[in-house]
C-alpha cells in the first residue's frame, strides 16, 4: 500500500479538516454564540437539582426557565432511574432563584424540600482549565519520552506527538462544530483519545522496528509502506470494534453520556487515520533526509 508516496495528500486532508473546524470556530465567535459551548463547570454558574416526583419532559423544564427568567441554553438532564432533574445554568441571584422555585412549585405542585441549589464559582472553573492543559501537556511529554526510549529514535517520538497533536486539535474543534458542552468530561475524553491513538501508532512503529531488522537494507519508503500495510487491518479492526461500542452508548445514553461519547467516536476515527496515514508519513519526511537510524 502506497502511504508515503501520497503523504502530501494525507497531510492536506488533515489541514483541510482543521481549517473547517477553525471556520466553525470563527463563525461561532462572529455570531455571538462564543467559540465553544462552555458548561457552568468552566464558566461558573448555578447548579439546581429538583425531585419532580413524577414523569416530566426536559423541554417543559426548559420552558419554565425561559418563561420565568429568560435564560436560554440551560443544560437539563434527567437522573437515570428517577424523576429527578439536574439543571445547570448561568448564575442567578437570590431573587431569580425565588422566582424560578415558585414557578416550578406552581407547575409541578412541589414542596421546598425537593430543591437543591448550589453555586459553581468561576475561580474553580479557571483552575479546572489550567488542570486540563497541564494534564494534556504532561501526557504528551510522557508519551514523547516513552516512545523515544522504546524505539531509540527521537523521530518516532516526535512523529507520534505530532499525530497526537493532530488528533487533539480535531477533537477540540469538534466541540465547537457540534456545540458539545465543555465540562469535566472534556479532560477525560481528550486523555482517552490520546491513549487510544498512541496505542495504534506504537503498533505501526513496532512493526517498523521489526521490519528494519528483517528486511535487508530496504529503501525507507518501502520500509514504512510495508510496516503500515502489515498493521492496518489490526488498527482498523480494533477501531471499528471500539467505535461500535461507542456509537451504541451514544444512541442509548442520556445527554451527559452522549456529550462524552460523541468526541470519543470522533477521536477514534481521527486517531486511526493519523496512526495509519499521518504518523508514518511524518516519520518518513523527518528521516528521508537523514542517515537511516540503526536497528534497535
Amino acid at each position: 500500500m502506497s502511504i508515503v508516496e501520497h503523504r502530501i495528500r494525507w497531510i492536506t486532508v488533515s489541514l483541510a479538516l482543521i481549517a473547517i473546524g477553525v471556520a466553525f470556530l470563527a463563525f461561532n465567535v462572529i455570531s455571538g454564540k462564543g467559540a465553544f459551548s462552555y458548561d457552568v463547570e468552566f464558566t461558573g454558574g448555578t447548579d439546581m437539582s429538583i425531585n419532580i416526583g413524577k414523569p416530566f419532559e426536559n423541554n417543559d423544564i426548559n420552558a419554565v426557565i425561559v418563561d420565568t427568567l429568560g435564560i436560554e441554553g440551560s443544560q437539563i438532564q434527567k437522573v437515570l432511574g428517577s424523576n429527578q432533574v439536574a439543571i445547570k445554568m448561568k448564575s442567578i441571584d437570590s431573587e431569580q432563584r425565588a422566582k424560578l422555585t415558585a414557578a416550578f412549585k406552581e407547575k409541578y405542585a412541589l414542596n421546598d424540600d425537593v430543591f437543591s441549589i448550589d453555586d459553581i464559582s468561576g475561580s474553580i472553573s479557571r483552575e479546572m482549565q489550567v488542570t486540563a492543559i497541564q494534564a494534556v501537556l504532561a501526557a504528551c511529554a510522557g508519551i514523547l519520552i516513552y516512545v523515544t526510549i522504546r524505539f531509540r529514535d527521537w523521530r518516532m517520538g516526535l512523529s507520534a506527538i505530532l499525530a497526537l497533536t493532530h488528533d487533539s486539535i480535531l477533537v477540540i474543534l469538534s466541540y465547537a462544530v457540534f456545540r458539545i458542552p465543555l465540562n469535566y468530561s472534556f479532560i477525560a475524553a481528550i486523555l482517552t483519545i490520546l491513549g487510544f491513538s498512541i496505542n495504534a501508532t506504537i503498533i505501526v512503529f513496532d512493526r517498523l522496528r521489526e521490519n528494519r531488522k528483517l528486511m535487508r537494507r530496504p529503501p525507507l519508503d518501502a520500509l514504512v509502506n510495508a510496516s503500515v500495510t502489515q498493521t492496518i487491518k489490526r488498527c482498523v479492526y480494533t477501531s471499528v470494534t471500539v467505535l461500535i461500542a461507542t456509537v451504541s452508548l451514544y444512541v442509548v445514553g442520556v445527554a451527559s453520556v452522549k456529550d462524552f461519547m460523541l468526541p470519543i467516536a470522533i477521536g477514534i476515527i481521527v486517531g486511526t487515520y493519523s496512526s495509519v496515514f499521518v504518523s508514518g508519513s511524518l516519520y518518513f519526511m523527518m528521516s528521508s533526509n537523514n542517515k537511516k537510524p540503526k536497528a534497535a
